[in-house]
C-alpha cells in the first residue's frame, strides 16, 4: 500500500508595492488606467474620423438629402455618383489632378536630392566652409526677404511668372528637414566611412553607397515631408500663376472652389440632347467630393512610410 503525499497550499504571493525610486511610468498599469487610455483614444479616433465621415457621405448625397439633413449629411441616403461625375466630365479638376501630381513627384526628387547633398556635406567636419554654410541657413529660418522681394526676384529677374518651375524652386529647399538629415548622417557609424575611404571611394560614392543605404528611415520621412508640402501648395500658385489659368494643379482649384466659392462645373440645372431638364448636381456634395479628391494621394501614401516616420524623426533628433 503506497501512501500519497498531497503537496502543500500555495501560499498567495504578495502584492508587489510601488517602488519609491521608480517613475510612475514605468510601473505595471492598472486596471482603471488601462481603461482610461483605451477611451482616450477612442474618443481622438472618433475626433478624427467624424469629419472625414461626414465629408465622404455628403460628396455622395443629393441635394435635397443635404437640405433635409441642415448641411453636412451624417446618416447616408440617396447616395449618388453625379458629382464625381461632374467634377470629372468637365476636364477641369483631371488635368489639375494629373498637373498635381506631377508637380509633387518632381519637386520631391528634386528636394530630397538637394536636402541630401547639402545635409551630407554639413554633416563632414572636414568640409570648406561647413560651419560659416551651416549658420547661414540656420538664420534664413528665422528671417527672409520678404514676399515682395521674393516675388519680385522670382517673376522678373528669373521670369518665373507663369511658369511651372516657380511652384517648385522657391519652395525646394527647407533648413528644417536639411537638420533633420545631418543630425543622422552624424550619427552613421564613422568605420564604415573610413573603410570607404580606404578603399578608394569619393564623397559621392560614399554618399550613394554607403550613407543613404543606412538611412531609409529618415529618407522616407523626409520624401512624407516634402511631398505633403508640395501637394497642398496653393500660395504659390497665387503668387506666379494668373487668373483662369490652364495650369492651375489641384489644390488651388479646390481653393477657387470651396473657399472663394468659385462657380463649378455641373452646379445648375443640365439640360440632355432631348430637351429635358436633368437635376441639379449639389454645389456642397461638389465642394466634399474636392475635398475627398485631395485626401486620397496622402491616404494611399502615408501607411507606406507610417513604419518609418518615428524611427527617421527621432533617430534624426538624437544621437545613438
Amino acid at each position: 500500500m503506497t501512501t500519497t503525499i498531497a503537496d502543500p497550499p500555495a501560499k498567495p504571493q504578495p502584492k508587489l508595492k510601488r517602488n519609491p525610486d521608480r517613475p510612475s511610468w514605468e510601473e505595471e498599469p492598472t486596471a482603471l488606467s488601462r481603461a482610461v487610455k483605451g477611451l482616450a483614444l477612442f474618443v481622438t479616433v472618433a475626433v478624427i474620423l467624424f469629419p472625414l465621415w461626414a465629408v465622404v457621405i455628403t460628396s455622395f448625397s443629393t441635394q435635397k438629402s443635404i437640405t433635409s439633413a441642415g448641411g453636412l449629411v451624417l446618416v447616408p441616403h440617396g447616395l449618388t455618383f453625379e458629382a464625381y461625375s461632374s467634377m470629372f466630365s468637365g476636364g477641369t479638376v483631371t488635368r489639375a489632378l494629373i498637373i498635381g501630381l506631377l508637380i509633387t513627384l518632381i519637386g520631391t526628387v528634386i528636394s530630397l536630392v538637394v536636402s541630401a547633398l547639402a545635409a551630407y556635406g554639413l554633416s563632414r567636419r572636414g568640409s570648406f566652409g561647413h560651419r560659416t554654410l551651416l549658420m547661414i541657413m540656420i538664420v534664413t529660418m528665422f528671417f527672409s526677404g520678404g514676399l515682395i522681394p521674393t516675388f519680385l526676384v522670382v517673376s522678373n529677374l528669373f521670369h518665373g511668372y507663369d511658369q511651372y518651375w516657380s511652384l517648385v524652386l522657391p519652395s525646394a529647399v527647407s533648413v528644417f528637414n536639411i537638420l533633420i538629415m545631418r543630425a543622422f548622417y552624424m550619427s552613421t557609424a564613422s568605420d564604415l566611412i573610413d573603410a570607404a575611404k580606404i578603399d578608394g571611394a569619393g564623397d559621392f560614392r560614399i554618399l550613394w553607397s554607403v550613407v543613404l543605404p543606412t538611412s531609409r528611415s529618415v529618407t522616407a520621412v523626409m520624401a512624407l515631408f516634402y511631398g505633403v508640402s508640395y501637394w497642398n501648395n496653393w500660395f504659390n500658385v497665387l503668387l506666379y500663376m494668373p487668373a483662369n489659368s490652364q495650369k492651375w494643379p489641384i489644390q488651388y482649384v479646390l481653393y477657387q472652389y470651396v473657399t472663394q466659392s468659385t462657380q463649378m462645373p455641373g452646379v445648375g440645372t443640365n439640360i440632355t440632347g432631348d430637351g429635358v431638364a436633368r437635376a441639379q448636381v449639389a454645389p456642397l456634395s461638389l465642394q466634399m467630393g474636392m475635398l475627398v479628391l485631395t485626401l486620397i494621394p496622402i491616404l494611399l501614401i502615408y501607411p507606406l512610410v507610417q513604419k518609418h516616420f518615428a524611427k527617421g524623426v527621432l533617430l534624426g533628433a538624437i544621437k545613438g
